[in-house]
């Protein structure tokens, strides 16, 4: 079979990967399909944290044993462990195929290419690498999960000099309507939203994934909030209210006061109070919270001081930046970041694996965050959250 012949099968595998997008955390979406004679036979897509794997659910809609020389697509490397729901290589060679293309190598350090090494070893030709890129790009918050632990990511939408609102805080909207869908389609794949409290108390979001077609998804909805200043508010904001509030938490520390964080569980919203030396939430004891309750991914969508401080603590691991053909000129809008001051080209922050999105005049750049060896800091910039 050619190579072309290999990709249009793969892209079908990633396919059916998307069509989970988001329900898998803290495992990875995977698709898998077999092929005969150049004809699909049986698909499958793993649906959820332990369910059946992609493999074994293709297997299975085949409904019988494959034919001799019939094909498995899979977007990810083949599991090679027990896991809950058997070795899919088991599975594989039980079934008596020979030949396995792949898209990804699993990131795991235990695993990756030991799925390789099992199948071959049972007789079994590999083909790795179809569509890398594009399978690796499916798993971005697993990726990160699996290896280093959760995801850490930004959103900013900017104009052409980099403001995200007018002097007088108007910022609805610069961006155009397909890029703000865009980024419902992102809260859709992270198990967690971030915000700070000034967005709360300004903009009073609601934090969920409005896709049309698609009922409302309410992911983890973080509220960043040291002094608990959105407890005050005699009009509690929408996270605090509304039918998903127990799927928001605030983040504070013990300097917003006890009797808030009653008022807030009296609600039915959790807290997570974590130590710190000032009212700023240290964003490393947030990772080490995330990973016990295996959160695997936040999304932050603002404000620029919380987004900022991110970077300032070199724990921002990826940025989406959305970009709109518009220009401001004006040294007292907003700017979307803040707190640096690198000397040299070199002390810069840049972004690594870019990937650019265009919605109509709007550009997207995504890609991970690289810091630089010696980044400098503002040491005036302080700010509340």
């Amino acid at each position: 079979m050619s190579a072309p012949e290999h990709e249009t099968f793969m892209r079908r595998a990633l396919e059916l990967a998307r069509s989970e997008w988001g329900n898998t955390h803290p495992n990875p979406m995977v698709g898998a399909l077999i092929v005969e004679e150049g004809r699909i036979v049986g698909e499958g897509a793993h649906a959820e944290d332990g369910g059946p794997h992609a493999e074994r659910l293709a297997l299975l809609a085949r409904g019988k044993l494959p034919r001799p020389g019939a094909t498995l697509y899979v977007t990810l490397e083949p599991c090679s462990t027990q896991g809950r729901t058997g070795a899919c290589t088991d599975a594989i060679i039980n079934a008596g195929i020979r030949r396995v293309v792949v898209g990804a190598t699993d990131p795991n350090p235990i695993h990756a290419g030991k799925g390789f090494e099992l199948l071959r070893a049972n007789d079994v030709e590999v083909i790795t690498g179809v569509l890398e890129r594009e399978c690796i790009d499916l798993n971005l918050v697993f990726n990160h999960w699996v290896v280093h632990g959760p995801l850490l990511a930004a959103k900013a939408a900017v104009t052409l000099d980099g403001k995200i609102a007018c002097r007088t805080g108007e910022s609805r909207w610069i961006t155009n309507e397909a890029a703000r869908a865009d980024v419902h389609h992102w809260r859709r794949l992270f198990p967690g939203i971030a915000v700070g409290a000034m967005t709360i108390l300004k903009d009073n979001p609601r934090l969920t994934a409005r896709i049309e077609g698609q009922p409302e998804w309410c992911p983890w909805r973080f509220v960043f909030d040291g002094l608990l200043r959105t407890v005050v508010d005699k009009n509690p904001p929408k996270v605090f209210t509304d039918e998903f509030r127990e799927r928001t938490i605030v983040v504070t520390t013990p300097h917003g006061g006890l009797g808030y964080v009653r008022k807030l569980r009296d609600l039915g919203i959790k807290v997570w109070c974590i130590e710190s030396e000032s009212q700023r939430v240290p964003f490393a004891e947030f990772r080490k919270k995330c990973v016990e309750e295996r959160i695997a991914g936040v999304y932050f969508e603002g404000g620029a001081q919380l987004i900022s401080e991110l970077i300032r603590a070199r724990q921002l691991d990826y940025l989406f930046f959305y970009r709109a053909p518009m220009l401001f000129a004006d040294d007292k809008a907003k700017s979307a970041f803040s707190g640096l001051r690198p000397e040299r080209i070199d002390q810069a922050v840049r972004l690594a694996d870019v990937r650019h999105h265009q919605f109509g005049d709007d550009a997207m750049m995504r890609g991970n965050i690289v810091y630089p060896e010696k980044m400098l800091v503002d040491e005036t910039v302080f700010s509340l959250r």
